[in-house]
C-alpha cells in the first residue's frame, strides 16, 4: 500500500488541486478570523479563543475535501486505469485506504500551518497563556476525525460514478448532510424521542462534544463506525464493477 500511497500524494502536490486546497482554506480561515469584522474575528473578541476558527474550518472542508477526492475513483474509471490498479498486487482494501490516509495526509499538512493561530492567541491571553489548550487540542483532534469522514464519503461518491463533477456535487450533498442534515431534522421535534437519536446520527454533535476537549468513546466509535461505513460501502461499489 505505501508506493499508492506515496503516488497518490504526489498526485496531489504534482498537480494544482493540492496547493489550491492548502491556500484556499488557509486564505479563507484567515480572512474571517483576523481580517473580516463579525463573529469570527480573533481580535474584536474580548476571549483569547480559537473557537471561531474550529466553527469556520468544518464549512470550508466542506467543499474542499470533495474537491480532494472527486478525482480518485471517477478519473481511474474515465481513463479506464481502474482495471489495472485492479491487477496490481494490491488486495481492494489496500486500494482503497490507500487513497484514502493520502487524502488524509493532505488535510494533516494543511492543518500544520494553522498552528500558529494557536501560538497567537496564547501569546495574546492576558495573562500571556491564558488559552484552553485542552480545548483546543480537542478540537483539531475532532477536526481530523470530521476530516476523515468527509474524506470517505467523497471517496464512496467517486466510486460510483465517472464523473468527477458529479462525484464532487454528491460528496459535498452528503457531506453536508451528515454534518447538519440530521441535527436540522431532529430540531423540528417532530418523532419524540427519536428526535437525540437523529440528532446523535449527526457529525456536528459528535464533532462539538470533542471540542470541549473531552475525548468520549461514543464519540470516536461514532467517526470510526461512519468511516468505516462508507469504505465498505465504496468497496461493494468497485467490487460490482469486477462482477
Amino acid at each position: 500500500m505505501q508506493p499508492l500511497l506515496i503516488k497518490e500524494i504526489n498526485a496531489f502536490l504534482s498537480s494544482l488541486i493540492g496547493y489550491v486546497v492548502m491556500v484556499v482554506f488557509l486564505l479563507l480561515s484567515g480572512l474571517f478570523l483576523w481580517v473580516f469584522e463579525g463573529d469570527t474575528n480573533i481580535l474584536s473578541s474580548s476571549y483569547s479563543d480559537l473557537s471561531p476558527f474550529f466553527y469556520i474550518a468544518p464549512w470550508v472542508f466542506l467543499f474542499l475535501i470533495p474537491a480532494i477526492t472527486m478525482r480518485s475513483f471517477a478519473e481511474e474509471k474515465k481513463t479506464s486505469t481502474i482495471e489495472l490498479l485492479l491487477t496490481k498486487p494490491l488486495s481492494l482494501n489496500q486500494l482503497i485506504l490507500g487513497k484514502f490516509f493520502a487524502g488524509l495526509i493532505l488535510v494533516v499538512i494543511t492543518l500544520i500551518p494553522t498552528l500558529i493561530y494557536v501560538i497567537s492567541i496564547y501569546l495574546l491571553g492576558n495573562p500571556v497563556g491564558n488559552i484552553d489548550l485542552g480545548g483546543t487540542w480537542g478540537s483539531y483532534f475532532g477536526l481530523i476525525f470530521l476530516s476523515a469522514s468527509f474524506l470517505s464519503i467523497g471517496i464512496f461518491s467517486s466510486s460510483i460514478t465517472s464523473n468527477q463533477i458529479v462525484a464532487f456535487i454528491l460528496a459535498t450533498f452528503l457531506c453536508f448532510f451528515f454534518f447538519t442534515g440530521f441535527e436540522s431534522i431532529g430540531s423540528f421535534k417532530l418523532f419524540g424521542s427519536f428526535d437525540s437519536f437523529l440528532i446523535n446520527l449527526g457529525i456536528n454533535t459528535h464533532y462539538q462534544s470533542m471540542s470541549r476537549g473531552v475525548i468520549d468513546s461514543r464519540d470516536l466509535v461514532y467517526f470510526i463506525s461512519l468511516i468505516l461505513v462508507f469504505i465498505l460501502s465504496t468497496k461493494l461499489v468497485i467490487k460490482s464493477r469486477m462482477w
